[in-house]
């Protein structure tokens, strides 16, 4: 006699676990989803990402021969909140100088090696999308992380070598970083409900804890055993990463060999026939240039990385040549607000799905709401650092406050790349990407042009109002074309599914005995 199909609950979670022994795997299968699963690899997949991504930022202090200051210089009050011997620390005489670099690379060369890595890291976006689409989600993460981890190992040896080959080593990191996006994004449009989704992009803000990580991690190294460390460490983190990711992620629910049947169910049935299975769906590249809100996408998240990484790339400088602290002290505060705005990230996603689940506002308003948030609101408080002058502890509290109002994006313009086209999300933060990660050389190119005469506390307002007005401007594009609605081309034939097929039956809930019966070429015994 056939089972009643079993009605799942609207969180998705598995109630067959009780059947299972206790101490059974079956159970802890049932009671920790894949989906769950997916999120850990993907947080701690960006967090790794960007460690191997930022620790050279710090390290290149510890590498290079720095100018001494002249303290005796009278324009000092102009340009510092600090004198010399506020940052003079003790030495242990017992205790060798890592900090201290013997290569001669000058400013330009230093600032060549660090932005090398975003000029091919936009390059590869596209690609990264088309890659993606033909060998899948799964292969183009775990590969680019491993290549990255490669690099990341090859930095002290290629310094020996020269600094072109620095060059070359970030180029290809940065190249081989660029793909990590979209297939990403693509997982997720494969895996995650849409009451979920903006729960899972907070996944995504594994990046910030890996920023909020290497500075204080790479100060210690430095410290203790020298800048060579910190590259074997951080290399040897993302090998480690890939192992587990090369174990336990899957490009879809269907091809998972320990996903329970009724979470497999919970998610085809939840998804709809937005995603089409498989591979191998062609981009409709022409309509996506066309389309309006893939513009608004790509051209409001410009404004969003112009101010984090004002915050990320510059924000260190000023620190230290503006109020003076010392590199690990600059290291631990300027690491320490992208720690807390994993927690704000957590908080914001978590609100907009259950606004949108308690039909408190639409999805679409719910989207716009965030991206404001994430961008009008530090790029207020840019300028208001700026006329902060040398008050530190004001200007501590509002910079923290900027950078967890920056992760709201993550619920706003980030989400919705997957909200219009499920089936594309790959390619789309591709083209998105491909536009507003520009921003993450062109900020702090702009900015070391405004300071190369002069680093008064003048020039860096005209640095923050700049980038208030970048941050702020761009967000009226999504205000204006944002949207939450599933665009025609992510069909095949720019079809609905209703339009492809009227013969087209829902899919149905199964519980475990009838998913594993349904799949079994043996008819079914009355």
């Amino acid at each position: 006699m056939d089972q009643e199909p079993l009605e799942i609950s609207i969180d998705g979670r598995d109630p067959t676990y009780k059947q299972f022994p206790t101490w059974s795997f079956r159970r802890l299968q049932a009671l920790i989803p894949a989906r769950a699963v997916l999120y850990l690899l993907s947080f701690s997949g960006f967090l790794v990402s960007f460690v191997m991504r930022n620790d050279i930022n710090l390290a290149i202090i510890a590498m290079v021969r720095h100018p001494v200051r002249n303290a005796t210089d009278d324009s000092s009050t102009e340009l510092y909140c600090y004198t010399q011997t506020n940052v003079t620390e003790d030495e242990d005489s017992g205790r060798p100088n890592y900090e201290e670099g013997d290569l001669d690379w000058d400013s330009t060369i230093q600032s060549t090696i660090i932005s090398s890595f975003y000029w091919c890291y936009v390059m590869s976006q596209i690609l990264g999308g088309y890659l993606t689409q033909k060998l899948g989600p799964k292969t183009v993460f775990g590969y680019s992380q491993l290549v990255t981890a490669i690099g990341s190992i090859s930095i002290p040896l290629a310094t020996d070598i020269h600094f072109a080959a620095v060059i070359f080593v970030r180029s290809v990191q940065g190249f081989a970083s660029g793909l990590t996006w979209p297939a990403m994004y693509a997982m997720a449009g494969r895996w995650i409900p849409p009451s979920e989704r903006s729960r899972f992009m907070s996944s995504f803000q594994g990046f910030s804890f890996g920023i909020g990580l290497t500075y204080p991690l790479c100060g210690w190294l430095i410290a203790n055993f020298g800048w060579r460390v910190v590259f074997y460490v951080t290399g040897s983190l993302g090998f480690t990463w890939c192992i587990f990711w090369f174990l336990l992620a899957y490009d879809t629910p269907a091809v998972h060999p320990r996903i329970t049947p009724y979470e497999r169910s919970y998610i085809e049935v939840s998804l709809g026939e937005t995603v089409v299975k498989g591979k191998g769906l062609p981009v409709p590249w022409k309509e996506l240039f066309k389309s309006l809100p893939v513009w608004a996408i790509g051209i409001t998240t410009f404004g969003r990385i112009w101010v984090s990484y004002t915050f990320i790339i510059s924000g260190p400088l000023y620190m230290k040549t503006v109020l003076g602290f010392s590199i690990q002290t600059n290291g631990l505060l300027n690491g320490a607000p992208f720690l807390l705005s994993y927690v704000t990230s957590v908080i914001f996603c978590y609100l907009a799905d259950v606004i949108v689940t308690k039909n408190v506002m639409s999805l679409k308003n719910v989207r716009k709401m965030n991206t404001a948030i994430a961008q009008v609101v530090p790029g207020l408080i840019c300028v208001l650092i700026g006329y902060l002058g040398c008050n530190i502890v004001p200007i501590l509290v509002v910079w923290f406050i900027a950078v967890s109002c920056i992760t709201a994006a993550y619920a706003g313009a980030m989400a919705s790349i997957v909200d219009i086209a499920p089936n594309l999300a790959g390619p789309i933060l591709a083209f998105a990407q491909t536009i507003h990660m520009s921003a993450s050389f062109l900020s702090p190119i702009v900015a070391g042009f405004l300071l190369k005469e002069n680093q008064s506390l003048e020039q860096w307002r005209i640095v923050f109002a700049v980038t208030a007005i970048v941050s702020v401007s761009t967000y009226f594009m999504f205000q204006i074309y944002g949207t939450d609605e599933v665009q025609a081309w992510n069909y095949p034939d720019s079809k609905p599914p209703m339009q492809q097929d009227d013969t087209n039956t829902p899919l149905q809930l199964l519980n475990v005995d009838e998913r594993q019966k349904s799949s079994s070429s043996e008819p079914k015994e009355k």
